[in-house]
C-alpha cells in the first residue's frame, strides 16, 4: 500500500477500496438476519443466563437457549427501525441472535404435545395422561420445517373436498379407513368424499337424519355452536357449515396420524384435545349440542367423570348425540356399556328424546337433553354425583382436573329456569345473559361491538390491503367479547376466539353470541398443528404478557402456526409494534405499518439452514 501512495497511483487505490466494500456488503447480505433484544423480551430462564457483562474475546459467553446464539451487545442500525417510524431511542442491554430448526422434531412439532421426556416419566397412562399437554421448559425457540414441496393451501369452499398431498403426507388414514371412505388419494390431492364409521350413506344425509329425528333441533338456528368429539377429519363439522353452524371438532394426537391436521387443511374449526384427567379448555354451558359418532371414549369410566365433562360444557337444554354400537346392538359387550349409559345419564338427570336406527345404513344413534334447572339434582334419591361445591369449585378451565360432581345450572329465566340464547343469527347482537350485572355493562357491550364493527370495515378490510379471498382459517389471540370475529361474520372464514387465562373471563359472552372459542396462556404453545391458521389477529396482547414471558416466545409460536403466505395483524403501542416487527423482520417476513398502531407481517417460506438445526 505504501509503495502505491508513492507512486500515486490513486485510481488503482480507489478501485480496490469500492471492491472491498463490495465484498462487505454481500457478506453482510448474505448472512442471516440478527434481531435485538433486551432482556425484558426475554423469559425469566433465557434472562438468568444471560452473561452479566460483556465478556471479554477470550471468554465465552453462555447461550441463553440452545436456538439462540448470542453475537454481541452492539445496538441495532438505525435502519433496523426506520420501518416502524419510530422515533424512540435504542434499549440498552440488547442482544442478537440467530434462528435455528428444531432438532428431531419434524415438520409437524407440537411442543406440548411432543414433550416425550415428560411423558415417558408419567406414572399412569389409564386415563390418557400421555395425550394431555405437557410443555417443556423453557420454551423451545427453534422453528419448525415445512414439510418437502409445501405449496400454499387449496382454496376454500375446494378445501374442503380436496387438499394438497404434500401439505399433509400422512397416507395411513387412506389405507387404515379405506372400506369408510373417510379420505383417499387421488394424483397430487387428499379427497375426502364425505365418509366415516358411522356415515354409510354420507355425512350429509346423516345430519340431515338428525334433524328428520329430532326438528327441535333446527340446524342454524336453535343450534350454532358444536362440539364432534373424537371427529375423524372433520367432515361432520365440514358439512355442518352449510347449515350455518360452527363445530369445533377435537381429537387426541394419536394412531389416527393427522385426523386433526386434516381438518385445518380443510378449513374446518378444530383442535387437538383429550379427554383425560383435566376439563377441556372451554367455559361451562357453552355448546348447543354435542356429538360423538364412535368415538372411542369410555363414558363411565373413571367414575363417570368423561361424561361429566360433557354435562359441564353442555348449555342447559342442550343435546348430547352418541351413535355407536352400544345403542343397537345385542352383543353383551355393548350391552353391558349401554347399561351403564343408562345408568349415568339418569344419575346426572339428562333425558331420553329420541333413540332411532336408520336401516339404510345400519347405524343407530341415541338424543339426549340435559336439564334446564337444577330442581332434578336436587329431587333425586341418590345424590351421586353429588352437587358441585361451588365456593370450592375453580372457576377456570385451564390445567383444572375433571369434576366429579355436579354444578348447579343458571338461572337465566323465569323461576329456576335457563333461558336458550335468541335465535341464530339474532344472539350474535342480543344482550347475553352471562353479562356483569353492571348497570353500564350492556352499554360497554354494545360499543364494543360497535367499535370493531368500524375497526374492522374501515380499517382492517379497507385500509391494510390484506386479500381477505384468500383467508379462512382466523383466529383472534385476545379476542375480549369477540367483536372482531362478529365484525367479520358475513365472510367466508371462521375465527377461534381465544381469551387468555389471565384476561377477564369473557369466553362465556362468546359462546352466547353464537361464535366459538377458547382458553390458552400465551406463554405456553398451543395445542395445534403447524402451518394451522391464515391469520393470527392481536389487539394489545403483549402488555399483559411481558412480565410473564418473552416477546420471542409468542413470535416463535406465531411463526409455527401460521401458514407461509399468512397473516400476524397486531394493533398495539408503538414501542411494542416496533420489537414484534423487528423478530418478525429478522424471521424474512415483509413488514408494513399503518397509522403506528397497526402491523400487518406477512410469514415467507424462509427458514434457516437445515446445517443450522439443534
Amino acid at each position: 500500500m505504501q509503495n502505491l501512495l508513492k507512486e500515486r497511483k490513486y485510481p488503482f487505490i480507489f478501485l480496490l477500496f469500492v471492491l472491498l466494500i463490495v465484498a462487505a456488503l454481500f457478506l453482510i447480505s448474505n448472512s442471516q438476519s440478527p434481531i435485538y433484544i433486551t432482556s425484558g423480551d426475554l423469559t425469566p430462564t433465557q434472562t438468568a443466563s444471560l452473561p452479566k457483562s460483556l465478556p471479554s474475546k477470550d471468554a465465552a459467553a453462555p447461550p441463553i437457549d440452545s436456538s439462540i446464539v448470542i453475537i454481541s451487545t452492539a445496538p441495532p442500525s438505525q435502519n433496523q427501525e426506520d420501518f416502524v417510524n419510530s422515533s424512540s431511542s435504542t434499549p440498552s442491554g440488547q442482544y442478537e441472535f440467530k434462528w435455528k430448526l428444531c432438532q428431531g422434531s419434524g415438520a409437524d412439532y407440537i411442543p406440548c404435545l411432543d414433550n416425550w421426556k415428560a411423558i415417558k416419566a408419567l406414572p399412569s397412562r389409564r386415563h390418557m395422561e400421555h395425550r394431555e399437554r405437557h410443555c417443556p421448559t423453557p420454551n423451545p425457540t427453534c422453528l419448525v420445517p415445512l414439510p418437502k414441496g409445501y405449496k400454499i393451501p387449496v382454496p376454500w369452499p375446494k378445501s374442503r373436498d380436496m387438499i394438497w398431498y404434500s401439505n399433509v403426507p400422512h397416507p395411513k388414514l387412506v389405507e387404515y379407513k379405506k372400506d369408510q371412505r373417510w379420505v383417499v388419494k387421488s394424483d397430487d390431492y387428499f379427497v375426502f368424499p364425505g365418509g366415516g364409521t358411522q356415515f354409510k350413506d354420507g355425512v350429509g344425509h346423516y345430519i340431515d337424519s338428525i334433524e328428520k329425528t329430532l326438528p327441535t333441533i333446527e340446524w342454524g338456528k336453535h343450534t350454532r355452536v358444536v362440539l364432534d368429539v373424537g371427529c375423524g377429519v372433520a367432515s361432520f363439522g365440514g358439512y355442518l357449515l352449510e347449515k350455518d353452524v360452527t363445530t369445533m371438532s377435537f381429537a387426541p394426537k394419536d394412531e389416527h396420524e393427522a385426523q386433526i391436521q386434516f381438518a385445518l387443511e380443510r378449513g374446518i374449526p378444530a383442535t387437538l384435545s383429550v379427554i383425560g384427567t383435566q376439563r377441556l379448555t372451554f367455559p361451562d354451558n357453552a355448546y348447543d349440542v354435542i356429538h360423538c359418532a364412535r368415538c372411542r371414549v369410555h363414558w363411565d369410566a373413571n367414575g363417570g367423570k368423561p361424561l361429566m365433562e360433557l354435562n359441564r360444557i353442555l348449555r342447559p337444554g342442550g343435546y348430547f348425540i352418541w351413535s355407536a354400537t352400544p345403542v343397537y346392538r345385542k352383543e353383551e359387550r355393548d350391552q353391558n356399556v349401554w347399561k351403564a349409559m343408562v345408568a349415568l345419564t339418569e344419575a346426572i338427570c339428562w333425558t331420553t328424546v329420541n333413540k332411532t336406527f336408520f336401516d339404510s345404513s345400519g347405524v343407530g344413534l341415541v338424543i339426549y337433553q340435559k336439564p334446564v334447572s337444577s330442581s332434578c339434582y336436587v329431587n333425586r334419591k341418590e345424590n351421586n354425583p353429588p352437587l358441585c361445591d361451588q365456593n370450592n369449585r375453580p372457576n377456570s378451565s385451564w390445567y383444572v382436573h375433571l369434576d366429579g360432581c355436579l354444578q348447579s345450572l343458571p338461572i337465566t329465566g323465569t323461576g329456576d329456569n335457563y333461558n336458550w340464547p335468541a335465535p341464530w343469527p339474532e344472539r350474535l347482537n342480543s344482550k347475553p345473559a352471562s353479562l356483569s350485572s353492571e348497570p353500564d355493562a350492556a352499554e360497554i357491550f354494545n360499543e364494543d361491538t360497535k367499535h370493531w364493527s368500524a375497526l374492522v370495515s374501515d380499517v382492517y378490510i379497507g385500509g391494510l390491503s390484506i386479500n381477505w379471498s384468500r383467508v379462512r382459517n382466523v383466529m383472534d389471540m385476545n379476542a375480549g367479547y369477540g367483536g372482531f370475529a362478529a365484525a367479520l361474520i358475513d365472510l367466508p372464514i371462521w375465527v377461534i376466539n381465544v381469551v387468555p387465562i389471565n384476561a377477564p373471563d369473557t369466553l362465556p359472552i362468546i359462546f352466547e353470541r353464537g361464535l366459538i372459542g377458547l382458553y390458552h396462556d400465551w406463554c405456553e404453545s398451543l395445542s395445534t398443528y403447524p402451518r394451522a391458521y391464515d391469520l393470527l389477529h392481536s389487539s394489545f396482547l403483549f402488555r399483559n404478557l411481558t412480565q410473564r414471558c418473552g416477546i420471542v416466545d409468542v413470535v416463535v409460536e406465531v411463526d409455527r402456526v401460521l401458514r407461509p403466505g399468512g397473516i400476524f395483524l397486531v394493533q398495539d403501542s408503538t414501542e411494542m409494534i416496533t420489537k414484534v416487527g423487528s423478530i418478525l423482520q429478522s424471521l424474512h417476513w415483509s413488514i408494513t405499518v399503518h397509522q403506528e398502531q397497526f402491523l400487518v407481517g406477512r410469514k415467507g417460506f424462509w427458514r434457516p439452514d437445515e446445517k443450522s438445526r439443534i
